[in-house]
């Protein structure tokens, strides 16, 4: 959908949008990279300030589990 990603839990039927930038996270989250590294290459890819950054990722990382889209590892 452009530059949004829509992701649907299978078991609540709960849809949630994501934005470029969050997108791009969820690209880099499944790829299996560790949160350092992803947060690396968003900071090369985005302009945005370090301290932005991972408040935002943090903020997703958490609704994401929150959600149980994603699990900890």
């Amino acid at each position: 959908l452009g530059d949004e990603t829509v992701l649907i839990h299978m078991k609540t039927d709960r849809i949630f949008v994501l934005n470029r930038t969050g997108a791009r996270l969820w690209e880099l989250l499944s790829s299996g990279l560790e949160r350092s590294d992803i947060q690396r290459r968003m900071l090369q890819e985005f302009d945005v300030a370090e301290h932005q950054l991972t408040s935002e990722v943090d903020a997703l990382v958490t609704s994401l589990k929150d959600e149980h889209l994603i699990v900890p590892a």
